[in-house]
């Protein structure tokens, strides 16, 4: 749970600053939100969660 909500709050962050330096217009901003929402009610929502949990964790694991 943390993860996700981390990489929600992050692309929040991201998607403001887009929109307010108005390199992205709200149209293509509202069709991404509401592809994202309907993408996790889909079956590959599992699959992308999975792989975005073990890139998380390969870069928590990269020691300097």
């Amino acid at each position: 749970m943390e993860l996700s909500l981390s990489v929600v709050l992050l692309l929040a962050i991201i998607l403001i600053v887009l929109l307010r330096n108005k390199t992205l217009k709200w149209g293509p901003a509202l069709v991404a939100i509401l592809f994202g929402f309907f993408l996790a009610s889909t079956g590959i929502a599992p699959s992308v969660n999975r792989f975005f949990t073990s890139v998380a964790d390969t870069i928590n694991n990269i020691s300097f």
